[in-house]
């Protein structure tokens, strides 16, 4: 599982590069076009110093680090259509219950998404109102995935387990 997770944001990476580099490579040639129009012949400008760096999405959750010093949830990497959100604000939203956390929620939206994390000691998740959800866990050594559907409860982790181990939540991924 983590293989093809690896394998998916190497795959982004390398397509954003792509873009980015395009994009800047654009920008260079009109920059080029323009500041040599008007100018004397034989003299040369330097296109790459006034061109802005690029930008790369590398879709880690953002403000995560005051996310975890403030409430203990370590959120890594996602799409932006998972996010975390207040339990209380909406119905309708992902929750995911844990012995160490209570009720944490998020909101979902876009037709799919997906959200790296560690939570500990997830017993059972409820999915959203309009959309299904796989989730991933780890117990020890072990991987393991359950289905959760829209607007249901689900056991999962040790509520799940004929052992009752504590499992560690990993990855949240959703769709319609």
């Amino acid at each position: 599982m983590r293989h093809l997770i690896y394998k998916r944001e190497l795959h982004m990476k390398i397509a954003t590069r792509i873009i980015a580099t395009a994009c800047t490579a654009g920008l260079a040639a009109v920059l080029w076009t323009t500041s040599s129009a008007g100018s004397p012949a034989g003299s040369t400008e330097s296109v790459a110093d006034a061109a802005p760096g690029y930008a790369v999405e590398n879709y880690d959750y953002p403000n995560a680090d005051k996310i975890l010093a403030e409430k203990n949830i370590v959120l890594k990497r996602g799409d932006g259509h998972i996010v975390l959100a207040d339990c209380a604000a909406e119905a309708g939203l992902l929750e995911v219950w844990a012995r160490s956390k209570e009720k944490i929620c998020f909101k979902v939206t876009g037709n799919s998404g997906w959200l790296t994390l560690e939570i500990p000691s997830v017993y059972a998740v409820k999915g959203s109102a309009d959309q299904s959800a796989q989730v991933d866990m780890t117990v020890g050594t072990e991987e393991k995935s359950f289905d959760v559907a829209k607007d249901t409860w689900t056991a999962v982790g040790e509520s799940a387990d004929p052992e009752g181990r504590d499992h560690m939540l990993v990855e949240i991924r959703t769709s319609k």
